[in-house]
């Protein structure tokens, strides 16, 4: 029989669409989110009704609870339900209230509770991972492909699907699935590999980061699976045939969703208010289907293995099951025991049955509620299925697959061919290292057909829950899943037999959540754009993993295995012997890019400080650390080669967070922002040192990020011979000290030291600059042409021999972001800096001048510039920048000019032909895998250095510059303008235009239109120079999570897409140096933001991110 709590958890689930019923009748809801709108009623819309993915309406300011004359009567305490804890809370702190997320984030800070303990720190893809290869050739897909990912042990982290696991992942908790016709059980995301994809690795999946708090005491994930076969073989079969001249293969071009055949599976984990060690899970799958369907839903809990790799292992973690309560009350419960966590429990509770989409969802009472059984087995590589060998144990890691699916158990080897998932068994030290025979006879028995996989002792160190839910209805039907990890015991909690107290939890941390978000809204955004950002930042938050590399471990090999070949040790990173890394780690994108890498960190901690200061600063501070840097000085790039050089992009992100931090939270936080400039300073002199062989303050620096960008590989040596002399390595060292610079001027206002450093700093600048023209013995040369109005790359071949490549490209735009304005107090503060800037100016007027912007002449309110380029050599550039037949598209800048489309630019060496032309999507190269293209698409992470840039000339010049945006448009406008143009176009890859497409959905009508499809968004990698359709990784929120950045900056007068132009007059005191934020929303009697904006309790300006001031940028 159905419980009465089954029943009322499933009116409050279920009802209304399939969107929760609000926690009580005062609260108004939007999509079913108890959030008030701006005018206390929410507009109809036209049209399906959208889909619900928890983003905040506009809002007017909550208020908190009265906190004078309140009703103290005694209540029923039948009746009584306690107030949601954001309002105690504000009743507790009074005027001090920030918001329920900001004070958790204050506690972990102050280290009172740890609010990050728990997170979405599984990584989305372990297999094919440089950490686990033990290759003798150190081809990582090869080695360690998906097919072996069920049945063999990692060594060096974990994977899974919408999981989450402690800071030093000793448990996982994760989601598994099963449609019935799959050959195995989806608890990983497949992709094709990079020698499988026509354009490199890709992932093959549907999913979806919709929400989380910093602290993830909420978060939110959206996973769509096939009710057919999952076309794995499809997949790879198409993807190999196709050339690098078409696109590629996706899972929306199979028949996989044919008829809407396919499960929403929304994943959410929530935290107890005020105990951070208690996780809720709760899994709601929708049935999209015409037709009824059943769905097996397995969660899974289990230890990485630590046992199987030291001769002496340690002490073993364990999981037991048992079934608690009366018979009409079943609660399953696995008891977790580990020697650093202790004890803890997790109850898998009893699920109410399938219901119907109607709205008024009656519960059958002749039905009984859904159990789930234990299923129990070791985590332990299945040697037998995958090398022909002995387990160790009698169960092992592939078990669940066995007990579940018929079709996965073994079987005689010859009675049925080889595929894709029946492999043949294979030697051990074959598949392990390499070196396989094809023609080695396979060895070692069969495990019999009858065996038990799982334990029936109800033991081990990994568990699967196994619902099922059978015939749920098509259309909507509903199935809802609820677990929780905590340290209780039964009893002890009301929500472990109370649903409705359980679904209260969750839907009060995803109030808080939305209240959290709100807070940042500066201004009346649209509502696509407040959803775009809130996945963004979202996105952002789960792409953290748990990263674990000891570089001398995993060299070496371990005790307890047979030793990697000898070969092994010299494929990669034998330099850093000193790697010790175990930290939690912000990933560019956990499938694609399941390891850091050092640049793209940097532009992830610009949006991550605005949400989280304190995680974006320990990324920064840890490349920097003894066990990540190298002695010399070096910062690791990433996995596949820490020795590859990336752009010098720390201190800038350093100062940044640092001041981000200062304008919306008020504190300055001078010990991280020396320690970590300390650190550089080794970094910059490695600079000098190795990347400037010749002393001539010219960097060859190697690709620098930017793979294909040029005719030639530049991280090999030149088939032409001689020396390239790269304009983007010179304009990023003088980016770099500039920043340094910067940086020593901030902390010279606290210690008179650094000053001295500063005067170093500007001195190095000058001379780098001077560098753009070269010298060899009395012959000189320049990387600028003036000609074409733009920086080019020179192949130096000796004195008086050289020529420039005449790629357009960002080569030439980089040097733009070597500009910083300095501001007359800042020099008059410091009486030593100005006196040796002012006497290098006197009596180096030729290296003073010759490269560099004049800077004896005063800017707007007497400013100085520091800048590689001149005001005639700006407007030469932004001449081809802004025209939309060169950089300038609808979507940002292009990374190469679109006027290469039809004037290539190539030659021939030695009977090759080496050619650069405008390829505006994917790469038609294999350089650098092939994954990612540089001659054209739209990359936001240089396109944000651009904007800053702009903003930064904008300071010195004012609107004494005004330049014609786009080129030939007739249209004038300042620097400022130009920037907040570009970063218009970059909101409009992701924002809905009028006729409700994305241009990053590539046109694809289900993307667009679907009700269950068009309010989510993917952040790409890159994005096509042309169309803006999403290119690359597919959840790269890393750097393309910076379009956060931009909605809070400018997205308040971002126009739709493909919409004129407003006037921009109305807008002119934006960029005023003092900006009066209030009179910007004057016209508006909406409230511009949260009455519990952090923002507000330490600025009385609203906007901050809008100030585009020095002391800002």
């Amino acid at each position: 029989m159905a419980s009465s709590p089954a029943k009322k958890v499933q009116e409050r689930i279920f009802g209304g669409g399939g969107r929760p019923a609000p926690l009580n009748a005062e609260e108004a809801t939007i999509d079913g989110i108890p959030f008030p709108s701006q005018d206390g009623e929410q507009p109809p819309r036209e049209g399906p009704t959208p889909l619900t993915i928890n983003i905040p309406k506009p809002a007017k300011p909550q208020t908190p609870p009265p906190r004078k004359n309140v009703d103290q009567s005694p209540r029923n305490t039948d009746d009584f339900v306690p107030a949601p804890y954001r309002l105690r809370l504000a009743e507790q702190l009074g005027e001090d209230y920030k918001g329920a997320e900001r004070h958790r984030l204050t506690q972990d800070d102050k280290r009172e509770k740890h609010w990050k303990r728990w997170g979405p720190y599984l990584s989305d893809r372990q297999w094919a991972t440089v950490r686990e290869d033990y290759s003798a050739n150190g081809d990582a897909w090869s080695h360690f492909p998906h097919e072996h990912a069920r049945s063999r042990t990692y060594r060096w982290g974990e994977d899974g699907l919408a999981g989450i696991s402690d800071n030093h992942q000793r448990l996982c908790l994760s989601l598994s699935l099963w449609n019935g016709e799959d050959p195995i059980i989806k608890e990983r995301l497949f992709g094709v590999t990079g020698h499988q994809g026509n354009h490199g690795e890709d992932v093959k999946e549907l999913y979806y980061y919709l929400d989380s708090t910093p602290t993830h005491s909420y978060m939110k994930f959206l996973y769509k699976y096939p009710q057919r076969r999952f076309p794995y073989e499809e997949l790879v079969a198409e993807n190999q045939k196709r050339s690098r001249e078409v696109e590629e293969f996706e899972i929306l071009d199979s028949d996989a969703f044919d008829d809407d055949r396919y499960w929403d599976v929304f994943v959410e984990y929530a935290k107890d208010e005020q105990d951070p060690d208690n996780i809720y899970m709760r899994i709601t799958s929708y049935n999209r289907g015409p037709d009824p369907a059943t769905l097996h839903v397995i969660p899974q809990l289990w230890f990485p293995n630590t046992w199987s790799w030291p001769l002496d292992p340690p002490p073993m973690p364990s999981l037991t099951g048992a079934v608690k309560g009366s018979a009409q009350d079943q609660i399953s419960c696995v008891t977790v025991r580990h020697p650093e966590l202790g004890k803890t429990y997790l109850y898998c509770l009893p699920s109410p049955p399938p219901v119907g989409p109607s709205n008024d969802f009656e519960v059958d009472p002749d039905v009984d509620v859904v159990q789930p059984d234990l299923l129990f087995t070791e985590n332990n590589t299945n040697f037998n299925r995958l090398y022909g060998g002995t387990n160790a144990t009698p169960y092992v890691k592939d078990a669940f697959h066995d007990h579940i699916i018929p079709a996965h158990r073994p079987h005689d080897s010859n009675s049925e061919p080889e595929g894709f998932f029946n492999q043949r068994t294979r030697p051990r030290t074959a598949s392990m290292f390499g070196g396989e025979d094809p023609e080695l006879m396979e060895e070692g028995p069969c495990m019999p057909v009858n065996a038990n996989f799982v334990n029936p002792e109800l033991k081990g160190t990994k568990f699967g829950a196994h619902y099922t839910f059978k015939d749920v209805p098509g259309h909507g039907g509903c199935a809802v899943v609820r677990l929780k990890l905590t340290p209780s015991r039964l009893g002890k909690d009301v929500s472990l037999e109370d649903e409705v107290a359980f679904d209260d939890a969750v839907e009060e941390r995803r109030q808080e959540a939305d209240e959290f978000y709100a807070s940042l809204a500066f201004g009346p955004v649209s509502e696509d754009l407040r959803q775009i950002m809130r996945q963004a930042f979202g996105g952002m938050l789960w792409t953290k993993q748990y990263y674990r590399f000891i570089q001398k471990e995993w060299l070496e090999g371990d005790p307890a295995q047979p030793p990697p070949p000898p070969e092994r040790k010299w494929i990669r990173n034998k330099e850093w012997k000193h790697l010790h890394i175990e930290d939690i780690l912000s990933m560019p994108d956990k499938w694609e890019y399941p390891f850091f890498a050092a640049w793209d960190t940097a532009f992830h901690c610009i949006p991550l400080a605005v949400v989280d200061p304190g995680f974006a600063k320990k990324q920064l501070d840890l490349l920097t650390r003894e066990w990540y840097m190298k002695p010399d000085g070096q910062i690791p790039a990433y996995e596949w080669n820490f020795s590859d050089v990336n752009p010098p992009v720390h201190a800038w992100a350093t100062f940044r967070v640092f001041k981000i931090e200062r304008k919306l939270y008020g504190r300055e936080d001078l010990p991280f922002l020396e320690r970590v400039f300390q650190k550089l300073l080794l970094n910059f002199t490695w600079w000098v040192n190795r990347k400037d062989q010749g002393g001539h303050n010219v960097f060859e620096g190697g690709f620098l990020g930017l793979d294909n960008i040029g005719a030639f590989n530049r991280s090999e040596p030149l088939p032409t011979g001689g020396t390239l002399r790269q304009a983007d390595g010179t304009a990023w060292m003088a980016f770099y000290c500039l920043n340094m610079l910067n940086i020593a001027l901030e902390l010279a206002k606290h210690n008179p030291v650094y000053e001295d450093i500063a005067s170093k700093f500007f001195e190095h600048f000058i001379f780098i600059a001077d560098a753009m023209t070269f010298r060899e013995g009395e012959h000189e040369e320049s990387l600028w042409n003036e000609q074409d109005g733009m920086y080019y790359d020179a192949i130096e071949f000796g004195p008086g021999n050289s020529m420039q490549l005449p790629i357009r490209s960002l080569v030439g735009l980089i040097p733009l972001y070597a500009t910083l304005v300095l501001e007359p107090g800042t020099i008059n503060r410091f009486p030593g800096f100005k006196k040796r800037m002012e006497w290098f100016i006197e009596n180096r007027p030729s290296v003073a001048a010759r490269n560099v912007a004049n800077m004896k002449a005063g800017g707007k309110e007497q400013r100085r510039l520091l800048a590689l380029a001149s005001k005639e050599r700006l407007v030469r550039i932004l001449e081809k920048m802004l025209d939309e037949d060169e950089f300038f598209s609808d979507h940002g800048i292009r990374s190469l000019s679109k006027l290469h489309e039809k004037h290539p630019w190539g030659m021939d060496v030695h009977g090759q032909r080496y050619e650069v032309g405008y390829w505006p999507g994917d790469s038609k190269s294999g350089m650098f895998g092939g994954n990612s293209n540089w001659r054209g698409p739209i990359w936001l992470a240089t396109n944000f250095l651009l904007i800053e840039s702009l903003q930064r000339f904008y300071q010195y010049y004012g609107d004494d510059l005004q330049v014609e945006c786009p080129t030939g448009s007739g249209f004038y406008m300042n620097l400022a303008s130009v920037a907040e143009e570009v970063q218009h176009r970059i909101i409009h890859i992701f924002g809905r235009d009028s006729e409700g497409r994305r241009a990053t959905n590539g046109g694809v009508p289900k993307l667009d239109y679907d009700p269950h499809f068009r309010d989510y968004v993917w952040f790409y990698e890159f994005f096509d120079g042309d169309s803006g359709k999403g290119l690359g990784a597919s959840h790269q929120t890393g750097w393309s999570g910076l379009v956060a950045y931009h909605i809070l900056q400018s997205g308040v007068s971002c126009r739709l897409p493909k919409t004129p132009k407003t006037p921009r007059s109305v807008l002119h005191h934006y960029f005023d140096e003092t900006l009066d934020t209030r009179s910007e929303y004057a016209a508006s009697e909406a409230p511009s933001k949260s009455a519990f904006s952090a923002v507000s309790s330490f600025h009385d300006d609203i906007n901050t991110l809008y100030d585009i001031s020095p002391d800002a940028l």
